[in-house]
């Protein structure tokens, strides 16, 4: 059944606001911050469950839709198939790439996507600088190399790119992603938004026939697809964090990742780009239970069901959210990286009533997360290359030392708390008191004065994380465990805030209560003792990429995996303990992939076979000289390859733009631009 769409041009009072929340709770659907709220797994990213954090919870969904996709990586700024490891070092070296030029824009973790089409080259901006609005809409490019919005490099001499302006951003939002293609309707750029400070959700169009001269044709507001939710609960204007321009025959499309509680993939009719038009949309929920209706259904239980199993998922980051998307080139075949339901493919063949084709997951990969972060297919989609987004590389085993209740549970240390991994031997062991909520005016017992090490116990609610932490500590404890209420269960979060000094990890509350061998909140008594605890942390690995056969596209086989020495091994002494290496986005050509890789560099693979990928070119700068061209360590977000061609754009967090240019046979064609992507 094909829902009827509502496609919203934004307006300045489409924002939620308190009469929102006033309206909920009148409803009694109503719950804020650490109180009353519900829940189990918080997905990725931290919370700092200060009492006005925006965590608004409807009846007991976890929260107001998907989480933002970006909290892991800003946390972490602040804080049966073959398996390959590259042979390649993982130090310095520069192996059959050069670098061509530079566009040099020094803005520490603040460049983010990179794409180019017919001699410009357009890079993203992270969360700071958020948008200020200056200039938007304006028909005019603004001089702001290192201020927010899409900054425009022209690049038709790739020796020497030159910054040539940026499209300003709207006010209070980010420009994660930003593609372009020629379509029906000229060539469009659309850019997405994500709120920062109060900005709207959604995406932005221009046609940029002129790039010196982008003139603006819409902004896009994204809502939930569910008619309960969005209606009666005002699930709107939500984030998009990905996009993908397509065409079909006469038939432009922009396909957006929306960061809703239901439909994250929603494809809308941009033939007129001053008027889109929302025609299709999908989202994980199917795969929990296709027989339901997800855009018509009132029934809160199936919500509620259905937002148990988005928010479950695999290892510290659990959520099956969609992430990014990739689009065939004929427009009929959509790749959908959804977390932890990982890698979707979908028929688009209809844009208004998308089909599902096949599912490929394997939890027994990598380090066993998934996080199916993005994924490329090859010309004919018999291969599709997969990453998965990692930032922890750490693993923890967090066990009940003694008593009845001896054993492994699940547990997540905190993004503020002081490293396990640091203590001698990786190890937090002692004994435990229960301290209640430990925040600001509570009476909270003093440490035992016996010696050892003694692990604070407190229930999460009413303060943030930081205060209850900083209390145990001046009560004299050694490190801290968290657990959640009853009434979110045993969802885990990953702590956030202010940093503390303790070592610190966040429980389930069934796991609590097994500390104290009592069966509900009732039984437990301030200052009284529990088992002994032993939690330990040492390296575990960053995320790789996964290589799937699709020959059968109905059933794909996990062809193989490959991994960097640095992401199978962190400790290894050739990696720099600043850095991350995790992989981030792949593009596919030929039979090559080119892979943005965080603090690897920029890698080339050819995976002619499959089963067995080999590395064979490699961009990783080291060195206090490079730093200093750099603004930091190299820490490569994003990759854009010129198709036909030998140059690949790479966009560094700290440095910018650089253009490679990549060397011996099989570099492709010595010419300038080839055809873009994203275009059927």
């Amino acid at each position: 059944m094909k829902p009827n769409f509502t496609t919203r041009q934004r307006s300045s009072d489409s924002r939620l606001t308190v009469s929102r929340r006033t309206m909920l709770a009148s409803l009694g659907l109503l719950s804020l911050g650490g109180v009353t709220g519900v829940a189990s797994a918080h997905p990725d990213g931290a919370i700092t469950d200060e009492p006005g954090e925006d965590d608004v919870h409807v009846g007991e969904l976890h929260g107001h839709g998907a989480p933002d996709p970006s909290l892991p990586l800003m946390e972490h700024d602040v804080a049966t198939s073959s398996e390959i490891v590259s042979e390649g070092p993982s130090a310095k070296v520069t192996k059959n790439l050069a670098v061509a030029g530079r566009g040099e824009r020094l803005l520490p973790q603040g460049t983010t996507d990179v794409w180019a089409h017919e001699g410009y080259a357009y890079i993203g901006t992270f969360n700071t600088p958020c948008g200020t609005g200056v200039g938007f809409g304006s028909g005019e490019l603004v001089d702001n190399l290192v201020g927010p919005g899409i900054a425009v490099f022209d690049v038709r001499n790739n020796n020497n790119p030159e910054y040539v302006g940026s499209i300003p951003s709207v006010a209070g939002s980010r420009t994660n992603d930003v593609k372009v293609a020629t379509m029906n309707a000229g060539t469009i750029l659309a850019h997405t938004n994500e709120p920062c400070d109060g900005g709207p959700g959604g995406f932005e169009l221009y046609n940029v026939d002129d790039p010196l001269a982008p003139e603006h044709l819409a902004s896009v507001q994204t809502d939930d697809i569910n008619e309960l939710l969005r209606d009666a609960f005002g699930f709107v204007d939500f984030g998009v964090h990905n996009t993908w321009l397509f065409t079909q025959g006469s038939k432009d499309y922009v396909a957006a990742v929306v960061e809703s509680e239901l439909g994250n993939f929603q494809i809308f009719d941009i033939t007129d780009p001053t008027n889109p038009t929302l025609v299709g949309a999908w989202g994980a929920e199917s795969l929990f239970d296709s027989s339901i209706n997800w855009f018509t259904t009132t029934d809160f239980g199936q919500i509620l069901q259905a937002d148990a199993y988005l928010f479950d998922g695999f290892g510290s980051s659990q959520n099956r959210f969609l992430h990014d998307i990739t689009i065939s080139d004929d427009g009929t075949h959509a790749y959908l990286a959804n977390w932890d339901a990982g890698l979707v493919l979908l028929d688009i063949s209809d844009p208004t009533n998308p089909q599902f084709v096949s599912q490929a997951i394997d939890p027994s990969a990598g380090d066993g997360e998934v996080n199916s972060h993005q994924a490329w297919p090859t010309a004919d989609g018999s291969v599709v290359v997969e990453t998965e987004e990692d930032f922890d590389p750490y693993s923890l085993t967090f066990e009940i030392a003694e008593g009845p209740n001896a054993g492994e549970y699940p547990a997540a240390e905190g993004a503020i708390t002081s490293p396990i991994a640091n203590r001698p031997g990786g190890v937090l062991s002692g004994t435990t008191t229960y301290v209640g909520l430990a925040c600001n005016g509570d009476p909270i017992p003093p440490a035992p004065t016996t010696n050892g090490t003694h692990i604070a116990v407190i229930q999460r609610g009413v303060c943030a994380f930081t205060e209850k932490i900083d209390n145990a500590e001046a009560a004299g404890y050694d490190g801290a465990v968290v657990f959640n209420d009853e009434a979110r269960g045993d969802g885990l979060v990953t702590m956030g805030g202010d940093p503390v000094n303790l070592p610190g990890v966040f429980v389930g509350h069934s796991t609590g209560l097994a500390i104290f061998g009592v069966a509900d909140d009732s039984e437990l008594v301030v200052g009284a003792s529990g088992v002994g605890l032993e939690i330990v942390s040492g390296f575990g690995r960053w995320g790789n990429i996964r290589i799937w056969d699709y020959a059968n596209e109905a059933n794909p086989v996990l062809a193989s995996q490959f991994d960097t020495v640095c992401s199978a091994n962190p400790g290894d002494e050739s990696c720099d303990e600043r850095g991350t290496y995790s992989v981030h986005n792949v593009i596919v050509e030929g039979d090559k992939v080119y892979v943005s890789w965080y603090s690897n560099g920029v890698l080339v693979l050819d995976i002619s076979d499959p089963y067995n990928p080999v590395e064979v070119a490699r961009y990783n700068e080291t060195g206090p000289e490079f730093e200093t061209e750099n603004g930091g360590i190299q820490d490569v977000w994003g990759i854009y390859k010129v198709p036909n061609a030998p140059w690949i754009y790479a966009s560094d967090r700290n440095g910018g733009l650089y253009v490679l240019k990549e060397l011996g046979s099989g570099s492709g064609n010595q010419g300038r631009d080839g055809d873009d992507r994203g275009q059927s």
